[in-house]
């Protein structure tokens, strides 16, 4: 199984993080281990390497067929399944990492740090995918909400994408990316993750 994520594809976001305007011509990817996988509402425990700890709200679909070099226009036949997770991120790391040009690996990938929900059928959504509305509440506040029509790279591009490079199995994640709103996680915060009015995702930071 893999956690694939896709990095600035919102520009919302974008303009967050970034101080000078960014040019995206493709999907930017980057890889979480299966150890990062947090799901069935267990806590997430913040660690003691960073003092940045950061949420990213994102849809997650998992690919239910096997597939190659996948044609933009076949992409809906090879996922059904859609829930919200939260991208864990140690910001601090990440501008470290960023500002002496390393990869991101340590401050994406480590433990927990792919928190994904109970997924549904798309269908019992009775929405496209490409106009989902999604929002995460923290301890009843709504902190980030965003909807898939804003994406720069819908989902049927991000697959034709990176199956040119990496053959999708079934159960693999992709995390399609995470508009503005972006911020901390502190010890005894409730995170309540939405699509649309269906509470998909809850759990406790410890």
């Amino acid at each position: 199984m893999k956690i694939i994520c896709v990095a600035l594809n919102y520009t919302s976001h974008n303009d967050e993080i970034h101080k000078d305007k960014l040019t995206i011509k493709e999907p930017i990817i980057f890889m979480k281990s299966d150890i990062s996988l947090l799901k069935d509402g267990n806590p997430f425990y913040i660690p003691n390497f960073s003092s940045e700890i950061q949420y990213e709200t994102e849809i997650v679909i998992r690919i239910d067929r096997l597939g190659k070099n996948i044609a933009r226009r076949f992409s809906h036949r090879y996922f059904k399944d859609v829930t919200i997770g939260i991208d864990i991120t140690a910001r601090d790391l990440q501008q470290r990492f960023r500002e002496s040009g390393l990869p991101w690996e340590l401050c994406k990938s480590f433990d927990n740090s792919a928190v994904v929900g109970t997924f549904i059928k798309i269908e019992e959504l009775k929405c496209n995918i490409n106009q989902l509305p999604f929002h995460l509440n923290i301890n009843n506040n709504t902190v980030q909400k965003g909807n898939t029509s804003n994406m720069i790279f819908k989902v049927d591009e991000i697959i034709e994408y990176v199956s040119q490079f990496i053959t999708l199995k079934i159960g693999d994640l992709i995390f399609t990316g995470t508009p503005v709103g972006t911020g901390n996680l502190n010890i005894n915060d409730h995170l309540q993750g939405y699509i649309g009015d269906k509470m998909l995702l809850d759990f406790y930071v410890k």
